[in-house]
């Protein structure tokens, strides 16, 4: 009973926070108030991450029992938290309306990195992503995306003492599918208002929606796009990634051709090597070809296993002759070694699933 009283409540009550600043002046003035509280409102919001109305202690008790009867804050909780053995800290994020997702805190000598969901579960179905798994059950709201970041910035500054430096979206769910959400949270943690994060210092990371791409580069974006690539020829790219049979290779080098022209950035492919099917020669000499058509770095990342998974990491021999392929004939390729694999917090292995 109690919880369907608060999902009335949730119901009647708007969010707050999906309002802008101008919505937050108007309902103000709406209510008599000086227009000058929706300001401070707003930094409460998105500089101080507030999380209810009785922490904004520069409002009379009037003002906050106002906005306690107008409007809810439906802020992201952590429902659990687990530490590896190589310092990852991934997060079980609990949404108010009782889904969850996962978010990960991953540290590093010369830097701190947020990596961030997007949706809860996926659509996409990529055979070797523990997501794709999932039924896509809706878009997060361009707060609930803000909100990973504020506390994953929080426990970086808690447990190692040092700024969160970089956002990458690259958890639960395809950021592209879900455009205008991710396109705001990324204005909300950047902004002077909000968490004033560098925009070069966020990545969003994609499946590869061409129409979406091309959309990034009319909004002029300045964040970093990566694409999860995995296979440079359209057969062995649709077998795992079904995404591909209708955004193939020259569809995406043209909408990544596109976006570059428009926005300067040079994208980063992702590029997970696979025992016996991605790991060849050939197969380097197919990415390497495909470099040549867009401008891009490559990361080369390791697989990480999931449960029932029919792949198998390939070995550190294949990876480097794969590596220096690339490399010496000019295209910068770089071997990221996964982190939180003991915790299921690994590149892939995000699915709700904490031990």
């Amino acid at each position: 009973m109690q919880y369907l009283c608060k999902m009335v409540e949730i119901e009647a009550k708007k969010d707050i926070r999906e309002l802008d600043l101008d919505g937050l002046m108007d309902f103000f003035i709406s209510k008599g108030q000086k227009p000058f509280r929706a300001k401070q409102v707003y930094e409460w919001l998105w500089k101080k991450s507030a999380s209810s109305f009785e922490e904004m202690t520069n409002l009379s008790l009037d003002t906050r029992q106002l906005l306690q009867d107008s409007f809810l804050i439906k802020k992201v909780m952590i429902a659990n938290e687990q530490k590896s053995n190589d310092g990852t800290i991934k997060f079980a994020f609990a949404l108010y309306d009782g889904n969850t997702v996962e978010g990960v805190l991953i540290p590093q000598e010369t830097r701190m990195t947020a990596c961030i969901s997007s949706q809860v579960g996926c659509s996409l179905t990529c055979k070797f992503c523990a997501t794709g798994r999932m039924d896509r059950l809706r878009n997060l709201s361009a707060s609930e995306m803000y909100d990973q970041v504020a506390i994953i910035k929080e426990s970086a500054e808690k447990h190692y003492n040092l700024p969160l430096s970089n956002i990458v979206y690259m958890g639960m769910g395809e950021p592209l599918l879900n455009y205008k959400n991710m396109l705001r949270s990324t204005q909300l943690v950047t902004s002077q208002t909000g968490l004033g994060m560098a925009q070069r210092r966020i990545t969003v990371s994609t499946a590869g929606i061409a129409k979406m791409i091309k959309q990034l580069g009319d909004d002029e974006v300045k964040f970093n796009l990566a694409l999860s690539l995995h296979a440079a020829n359209d057969e062995k790219r649709s077998q795992i990634m079904p995404i591909n049979e209708s955004n193939s290779l020259d569809v995406l080098a043209d909408a990544l051709q596109y976006y570059y022209t428009k926005t300067r950035n040079r994208v980063t492919f992702e590029y997970i090597i696979f025992k016996d099917f991605n790991d060849t020669l050939r197969d380097a000499e197919e990415l390497l070809q495909f470099c040549k058509r867009v401008n891009a770095k490559v990361n080369i990342i390791e697989y990480n296993p999931i449960d029932g998974g029919e792949f198998q990491k390939a070995g550190d021999k294949n990876i480097m002759a794969f590596v220096n392929h690339l490399e010496s004939n000019g295209v910068v390729a770089t071997v990221r070694r996964s982190r939180g694999k003991d915790i299921d917090a690994a590149c892939g292995q995000l699915a709700n699933k904490l031990k």
